[in-house]
């Protein structure tokens, strides 16, 4: 990608929020998956990196995860699946022993002029992938979580103001949204917090990959600060929200959205 994306490579610095704890991410292998990953990892988490087949980019996150003197654990294969989202989770308690933080952040998205060119695979598919992959992953970890522990699912500015372009993707962040609320209620009597991080435009992989070339070219100029976010811009975001600092957030939707408010 031109330009590269921050990750927060040579910029995070941690201060033992997350010390001890135990993470599992979803999409870790690059974007805002991967900033999550290096900043859990500096401010003291063990953390599973969870990626579709992307092996190269996958190994770069847990490299920069380990030279934070913590342990990464590579699961690679498709959250579509519903074993293989337990298969997810059943790995982390195998190598941390229990789940302290889950991060379901794995996405897919294309971009449709009509209702008609969608196709039906394509709608099950992103459906499959972004929200049910959330509640597979989230009633797995939920036996293996302690009070103080947090679930957090990456939600989007589309949840509420959704593109027309973008109909199966906008749906399932809408539903994140709904469903971290709907389980706050739900698991706060175990301790559990759940919340949503709504981003704006992010430069991240997906972008390019998804979206025509004349929208990239102009992507995130349409928002207040006039500009995309770096991942790494998301980070303090999710560390807030997995360590005890968000201790009392739970049923929140955070937007980091460049200046574009959300209801």
């Amino acid at each position: 990608m031109t330009p590269k994306p921050d990750h927060g490579e040579d910029s995070y610095r941690g201060s033992g929020k997350m010390t001890g704890k135990a993470a599992v991410i979803t999409g870790a292998d690059s974007g805002i998956g991967r900033a999550v990953a290096i900043a859990y990892a500096r401010e003291g988490a063990d953390v599973l990196i969870s990626y579709l087949s992307e092996d190269e980019d996958a190994r770069e996150t847990a490299s920069w995860v380990e030279k934070a003197g913590r342990k990464a654990v590579l699961v690679p294969g498709d959250v579509s699946d519903p074993a293989h989202c337990r298969s997810i989770i059943g790995k982390a308690v195998e190598e941390f022993g229990r789940v302290d933080v889950l991060v379901s952040n794995a996405a897919f998205q294309m971009s449709h002029d009509s209702l008609e060119e969608i196709p039906d695979e394509e709608w099950d598919f992103t459906l499959a992938t972004n929200l049910s992959a959330f509640f597979h992953l989230s009633k797995a970890a939920v036996p293996h979580m302690r009070p103080g522990s947090a679930i957090i699912g990456s939600s989007s500015v589309n949840s509420d103001m959704p593109k027309p372009t973008l109909i199966p993707y906008s749906v399932t962040k809408a539903g994140i949204a709904n469903m971290c609320a709907s389980m706050a209620q739900l698991l706060g009597e175990k301790g559990i917090r759940v919340n949503s991080v709504a981003p704006g435009p992010v430069w991240t992989p997906l972008i390019p990959s998804t979206m025509p070339e004349e929208q990239v070219e102009t992507f995130g100029q349409q928002v207040p600060l006039a500009r995309p976010g770096q991942p790494a811009e998301l980070a303090p975001v999710y560390v807030l929200l997995g360590s005890d600092d968000g201790s009392y957030v739970s049923g929140a939707r955070v937007a980091v959205t460049g200046g574009n408010p959300i209801l």
